[in-house]
């Protein structure tokens, strides 16, 4: 989930009772005509930024989308209310799209379905909205709409977005410099995004750097994944189609970096259709869960120096039977490279921990083949609110650091106060529940499990006290002999009990 700021939860959730109020869409409709809008707020913002008179080809060559006249947001706002606003709105969108080839064919234009009142207050609405838009904002507007109207009206959308500190966690980790990079369950299109904020951030041009593939399931979200990249002034190659069955990109052996987050214990998929797929080499599990359907799929992409990172429920890591096997394959062929568990509550929708997965195929000529980094990254969050969590900056950039001492790389933060205090001496070593080093044999005796907490262990307490010891024990003692008094009551009850019965 993309954070942003409340005074825009303030407008989604506005927009959303407009909606609910007065319009004829589903909750799980709301999302396009509300994304439309803010779409056109911002391309506008970006386009009077260039100044005036700026030229199509200028326009795009800065990274910003063309906009005629009449698809201007300030053009929209400057419209009498006598006027026809639902055909004006649908009319810029289609403007947009005749300009810019990257957006053809994927902008919302179902405005006529809209109250004339609604559509104009929706415009008032985001109106406002300030800058540029930084992060995955498309994907937490999606989530912000499917989880608030979830717990407003029981419909529930059944779409996951990855929260962006996860998501900037698994870029330090796999760190995507240069190349081809791969999402083929890519939702709102957020790895994308930041890892091109990445390359940035290293005096790059993303635009130059990385060529972009995505694919996903449903038409709804490969428009999103577009417009989201169009606003951040990328392009890439998304298609729609359902990745068990549909190879679109022709993936196997092809991409230097592969990012998801699948959607967990898929059931129902028909392995007939894929038995004889290349991208399964390390066999198919015999259960109806697809978590290691999806684990070969990011594997597979991988060319021989590629790099995956995602997301995997927690249960995958000491899965048995037919995924143990896989597991097994996948560690002993060296391509398990970093796993990292994640705490409950960073998600919007959903409450669970997860792990995640770093897989690399050019650590098998390293010297890193049979070993794998374990971390736990439990306990560490910024708590947002009651019921959501995300990380902080110098916990991404801890946790990034920790990765790049054990590849032997230098840190790319050396003054982060977590990190000098852990590793004053900027070298990896394991820290009881932080961090372990693990090789294969110790692997093997853990029966090839990849669940963190077998590894790095708990993390010890601080000595205490011998007076607060002393009174803690006490207090302990005080509460066995009441229970061991209350249980032998108990029992004495049950025995008369039994004794009623049997006379």
């Amino acid at each position: 989930m993309a954070k942003i700021n409340g005074k825009l939860e303030k407008q989604l959730w506005n927009a959303a009772i407009q909606l609910w109020s007065h319009g004829d869409l589903k909750p799980s409709e709301y999302t396009m005509p509300v994304l439309g809008l803010i779409f056109l707020k911002y391309t506008d913002t970006k386009f009077s930024s260039l100044g005036k008179n700026v030229s199509k080809t200028k326009t795009q060559a800065k990274g910003a989308l063309f906009l005629q006249k009449k698809a201007r947001y300030s053009y929209l706002m400057s419209l009498k209310e006598e006027e026809d606003i639902n055909q004006a709105v649908n009319q810029a969108m289609k403007l947009i799209e005749k300009d810019n080839i990257d957006v053809r064919g994927i902008l919302p234009k179902n405005y006529g379905q809209l109250p004339k009142d609604v559509l104009l207050n929706l415009l008032r609405n985001f109106n406002s909205i300030e800058g540029i838009m930084n992060g995955d904002v498309f994907g937490h507007v999606y989530e912000y709409f499917l989880g608030n109207f979830h717990k407003t009206t029981g419909e529930k959308g059944g779409e996951f977005f990855t929260p962006t500190s996860i998501v900037k966690l698994i870029v330090e980790i796999i760190e995507p410099y240069h190349g081809r990079i791969l999402d083929p369950a890519c939702g709102s299109g957020g790895m994308f995004v930041q890892s091109a904020e990445f390359i940035q951030r290293h005096k790059k041009e993303a635009m130059n750097e990385l060529v972009i593939y995505g694919q996903e399931k449903t038409s709804q979200n490969v428009n999103i994944s577009k417009m989201n990249l169009a606003v951040h002034a990328l392009a890439g190659d998304i298609k729609q189609g359902n990745t068990y069955y549909n190879d679109i990109h022709k993936s196997l052996g092809k991409f230097d970096f592969v990012m998801a987050n699948p959607p967990f214990n898929s059931k129902g998929i028909d392995k007939k259709k894929i038995n004889d797929d290349a991208r399964f080499s390390l066999g198919l599990p015999k259960n109806d869960n697809g978590n290691y359907i999806w684990i070969q799929i990011f594997y597979s992409a991988l060319n021989n120096n590629g790099r995956a990172g995602f997301v995997m429920a927690n249960s995958a890591s000491d899965a048995s039977n037919t995924e143990k096997g896989i597991r097994q394959k996948l560690i002993e062929e060296g391509g398990v490279d970093v796993i990292v568990a994640i705490d409950s509550n960073f998600f919007h929708t959903v409450t669970l921990p997860c792990t995640l997965w770093f897989l690399d195929k050019g650590k098998r000529k390293t010297e890193r083949k049979n070993k794998v980094l374990f971390l736990d990254a439990r306990g560490y969050f910024n708590q947002i609110d009651r019921a959501h969590r995300e990380f902080k900056p110098e916990q991404i950039q801890f946790f990034g650091d920790i990765v790049r001492l054990y590849r032997r790389e230098k840190p790319e933060f050396p003054n982060n106060k977590l990190l000098t205090k852990k590793f004053p001496k900027l070298k990896y070593k394991d820290i009881k529940g932080l961090c372990k080093l693990a090789d294969l044999k110790d692997i093997q005796e853990q029966d090839y499990s990849l669940n963190p907490g077998r590894y790095v262990g708990i993390k010890p307490l601080p000595p205490m006290p011998k007076k607060e010891f002393r009174s803690k024990m006490e207090s302990l003692n005080q509460e066995f002999i009441k229970l061991t008094q209350e249980s032998h009551q108990l029992e004495k009850t049950i025995q008369k009990n039994i004794k009623q019965i049997l006379k």
